[in-house]
This record gives C-alpha cells, structure tokens and sequence, in this order.
C-alpha cells in the first residue's frame, strides 16, 4: 500500500490534483483533510508514505499522538517519504521531524526560531542538478508558468540536490534526497501548486520517477 496524504491547500488542492493526475489509484490510498490514514499501523504496511500537507493550516486539526506515533514507528523501521511542495513542514510541530525532512520550509510561526521561508510568484524554470545519481538521467527540466517558487528554506541535514531553480534572489535546490536517523530515504520535490502545474504532464512523470525510485530496495 502507497499512503497519500494532503489538505486541500487553501483550496488549491495540490495534492488531489496530483493524485488524480498520477492515475494509479489502485496502487495508492489517498485522504484530503483527513489524517486517519496516519493513525493507522504503517510500519511493515506501507510501502511508500507520500504528503503534501502543512500541519496547522486550512482550519484543519494538528495530526495528534496517534498519527506521532505510527509515522514515527514507520520512520523508525526504515520507511521512505516522498515530500512534495510544502511537506517538509507536514509535522513542523513535532520536535523529532524537523531534522529528518533535509531541506524545511520554516513557516512564520518556527518553533526554533528560525527565519520564515518564502515563495515569490513568476514562471521558472525547474533544471536536472549535473550530479552523479540515478535520478538525474531520469528526471526531466520542465519550463514552469507562474506558480508559488518556494526558496529559503532551512537545510536540517545532508542533501544531494537533485533538481534546481535560479531566480532573482538566487539558486535554490527544488527536488533533493536525504536519508533520516533510522536509514529510510527521503526525497523532497518541492514544485506545485496551480492545477496547470501541479497535473503538468512532466511533473507528472517525474512523480512517478521519484516513487518508483524510493520503492526500489536499496541495491
């Protein structure tokens, strides 16, 4: 089972958006808005878990204990995330997941303090890293129209960046691997969220690259 999970993004339901356009519905179980999934036992169910969601947004309720509990669990026995657009703030409130996300969008009200991340507004385009993994033969640039660029984030741990973008401010990684304390594989991708982006047909296909990477054991 690949576990999905996504608020509705203020509307803009990135994440269903992503689902729907990903076609596998079979092979995912997807929730908008609703964090039972989370509460359910994950570790040695769960082959992937995929979020796009921020805690504490959209008037939703915090995931509480039971959802800490069985990602933490699922975490701990080695599982793979894939983080898409804002995700890596999907737990921000939990002290233990900051660290393990690589690269974390820090919303204005940080727990550790830390400068807010931003998200300028304009097309762009998103290239393929020149560096030595896999995924950078696999993935594909795609020329982006105005859409919410996310940038200055905080990188919590080591990351090999995967895909970038350079704008006005700077050049900032947009896809990115890291692996957490217990040894599972992270991959951050972090483009997406107008429905024209999200469900563009190249973004698509490099979901679908990204997770049949992290659902390949590790040679």
């Amino acid at each position: 089972m690949i576990l999905f999970v996504a608020d509705n993004h203020y509307g803009a339901h990135c994440g269903r958006n992503q689902y729907e356009a990903m076609g596998r519905p079979e092979a995912i179980e997807f929730h908008e808005d609703d964090w039972r999934g989370l509460e359910q036992p994950l570790a040695g169910r769960c082959k992937l878990l995929i979020l796009n969601m921020i805690a504490d947004t959209c008037q939703l309720p915090m995931p509480g204990e039971a959802a800490e509990r069985e990602v933490r669990a699922y975490l701990e026995a080695g599982g793979n995330l894939l983080l898409l657009h804002g995700a890596s703030a999907a737990f921000w409130h939990w002290d233990w997941w900051r660290p393990q996300v690589g690269w974390r969008w820090v919303r204005p009200n940080d727990p550790d303090g830390i400068a807010p991340s931003t998200h300028p507004k304009r097309p762009y385009r998103l290239d393929v890293c020149k560096a030595r993994h896999p995924l950078c033969r696999q993935l594909s640039a795609i020329d982006l129209p105005t859409d919410e660029i996310y940038t200055n984030l905080e990188q919590t741990r080591p990351t090999l960046t995967l895909m970038q973008t350079t704008t006005d401010e700077g050049t900032f990684p947009q896809c990115y691997e890291t692996t957490t304390d217990w040894g599972g594989r992270v991959i951050g991708y972090l483009p997406g969220h107008a429905p024209e982006v999200v469900a563009h047909p190249e973004m698509i296909a490099n979901c679908h690259t990204l997770m049949n990477y992290l659902l390949e054991p590790i040679a």
